[in-house]
């Protein structure tokens, strides 16, 4: 793991979280949730990228979502339980519902957009 994805837990205190339990556990709790799936940083240039942009979205949104990190040990089984394939992803929940996913790097203006509209979405039961 790449000290910029480090940081996001030992700085800012996200959650690493290594296996589906604590997975549940985070995802299940009463709010939005964001799981970063960063896949490997060695071969993905973007997933560095990712590891700053999420925190300043996070600021941006001011509280509406908490962030945390996927190792690589529980990676495999969330992609393909969320159906999200391409590293580094974004993937957005809300009472344990997947309500949204961003694979990639996008652009400023783009994330922003698709923030607001997984936000506007209704968990579904």
């Amino acid at each position: 793991m790449s000290y910029l994805i480090e940081r996001l837990s030992s700085e800012m205190g996200w959650p690493s979280l290594g296996n589906a339990s604590d997975i549940a556990e985070f995802i299940n709790r009463p709010g939005v949730h964001v799981l970063f799936v960063p896949g490997d940083a060695k071969r993905n240039l973007e997933t560095n990228d990712v590891a700053v942009i999420l925190p300043e979205l996070k600021m941006t949104f001011q509280g509406q979502f908490d962030c945390a990190v996927v190792q690589d040990s529980a990676e495999a089984a969330l992609r393909e339980s969320a159906g999200v394939w391409k590293t580094p992803s974004l993937i957005f929940y809300r009472e344990g519902s997947q309500i949204g996913a961003i694979p990639k790097v996008r652009d400023w203006d783009e994330y922003m957009a698709r923030i607001m509209q997984i936000l506007a979405t209704p968990a579904v039961a």
